[in-house]
């Protein structure tokens, strides 16, 4: 039997800032554990919280990037509920009064998971999202058989909560969503988002139902996931599991349960918890925020997004689509195809099919990130201009890059030069096809026959009596122009 699957996500995502959220304390990763502390993020009696506007501006940025509204006042409120993670028993957060409302997460086609990449159920899927509210961070815990230790360094840490609407059917589409996320935060600087770090987690929110006339499903959350092939593996058991319990008439009650990772399963964790369970109640140590000046103040800070350059790339340098998407899709990338494509000698779809196809090969041969490519965009936009004038063939041009590598500071006509791809005499290169074309009677019968294709051959031959000197392009149209008028 099968089943409607719905899905939601409670994306939690540490805001990239100096400080805390209400305090001065620096925000830190893999420090000395609780060496970033005060009175505030610990909950010392007395201690009063300071307002992070940097933390606030970032927020209200993200809503920008993905589109989404703000109230003209946002406020604070208090989620209470005791556990040793937070020292106050309390959580300072946003309920009814959110900085960010709405929005929407395009989820791009080339973040789904290679294994369902070519079929996929829903092609250019928008999830719509209903809130951003940001909060404060807890502290670390980490258990160890009958203790737990607590490290404060992360407590107070500002924290954006995402929340999707339950616009997802798929741990396919929970797994491109998160991604596609991740990017638009990175690019936008918002937030390094990093899930290693736990800079991005991630609660997932799944019912089933038998038809879409039945009323949803009762909300199963899931929480411990610290990494997005975890969301889907977690997501892929939990309808397993749920999809076998109903089809034995086992009815769903609402629950939160725990991901082991390791085991590969679900944990119940408790039974039916709501708002109301935290007893929220506005922050009386906080003025609410008026958002108008903020916004008008982050305005320009809005970047362009993946899904904005990629458009731009198709429509500006007439490269394909999926090209367009993986040079938008990294913001190291897209500046090093655009410095090639701003030199109007070379034609923006072959510096993209010569990134692409020949210096992100080498680069990965040698586990090197565009970021850190040790030839400069200047350089390899020089050597193109090489290959566009007709001094180098393509061949040529990566054995020239193969050199660059070693000696970055080199001129690429020198290194082609000192390599001896200097370009072949025009009468030479006469000389040359002349002798291809009469060694080889029976490939010239079948081209002027009407067997174009076998040009590419005779070309070839060309190549090796030149010694690699000549230019394909040259020598293709010469033998064109000798064979077919």
């Amino acid at each position: 039997m099968s089943f409607l699957v719905t899905i939601g996500l409670e994306v939690h995502c540490q805001v990239k800032t100096r400080t805390k959220m209400f305090c001065a304390c620096e925000t830190s990763f893999a420090d000395e554990p609780n060496t970033h502390t005060c009175p505030v993020c610990l909950g010392l009696p007395g201690a009063l919280p300071v307002l992070n506007q940097h933390a606030i501006e970032k927020t209200l940025l993200a809503g920008l990037l993905l589109d989404c509204g703000s109230p003209e006042i946002s406020h604070w409120d208090r989620k209470n509920y005791f556990y040793p993670d937070m020292p106050k028993n309390y959580q300072t957060t946003q309920m009814d009064r959110p900085l960010c409302l709405g929005g929407l997460v395009p989820v791009y086609d080339f973040n789904y998971p290679t294994d369902v990449r070519k079929n996929i159920a829903r092609p250019g899927l928008k999830v719509r999202l209903n809130r951003i509210h940001l909060e404060e961070d807890v502290a670390k815990s980490t258990h160890l058989g009958t203790s737990s230790i607590i490290d404060f360094n992360r407590a107070g840490t500002p924290l954006m909560e995402i929340v999707s609407e339950p616009d997802l059917q798929s741990s396919a589409e929970a797994f491109a969503f998160l991604r596609s996320l991740q990017m638009i935060l990175q690019q936008g600087g918002v937030s390094d988002a990093d899930m290693e770090k736990g800079q991005l987690r991630c609660d997932v929110n799944i019912s089933i139902r038998r038809k879409e006339s039945d009323p949803y499903g009762n909300r199963i959350e899931l929480k411990n996931l610290n990494s997005i092939s975890a969301v889907r593996r977690a997501i892929d058991f939990e309808i397993a599991r749920q999809s076998e319990e109903l089809a034995m008439g086992i009815e769903q009650i609402q629950s939160t349960r725990r991901w082991d990772d390791d085991r590969g399963e679900s944990q119940l964790l408790r039974t039916k918890e709501d708002a109301h369970d935290y007893r929220y109640f506005p922050c009386p140590d906080l003025l609410p925020i008026h958002t108008a000046p903020l916004l008008e103040k982050v305005r320009p800070l809005v970047v362009e997004r993946p899904h904005e350059r990629a458009a731009r790339y198709e429509s500006d340098f007439g490269i394909t689509a999926y090209d367009a998407s993986v040079l938008a899709a990294d913001l190291p990338l897209a500046s090093y195809f655009e410095t090639l494509a701003a030199d109007p000698r070379i034609p923006g779809k072959k510096a993209a099919n010569f990134l692409l196809n020949t210096l992100l090969g080498l680069l990965n041969e040698r586990a090197i990130a565009i970021a850190d490519c040790p030839v400069a965009a200047e350089k390899t936009a020089s050597l193109l201009t090489l290959v566009e004038s007709g001094q180098l063939a393509l061949n040529q041009a990566k054995e020239v890059l193969l050199a660059l590598f070693e000696n970055p500071n080199l001129d690429p006509a020198a290194v082609a030069r000192d390599m001896g791809f200097e370009p072949a005499d025009a009468s030479d290169l006469e000389a040359f096809c002349d002798e291809a074309i009469t060694a080889n009677p029976k490939e010239v019968a079948d081209i002027q026959a009407g067997n174009a294709k076998l040009i590419n051959f005779l070309t070839g031959q060309v190549m090796k009596l030149s010694k690699g000197k000549a230019n394909p392009k040259q020598i293709t149209e010469i033998l064109q122009k000798k064979l077919l008028g």
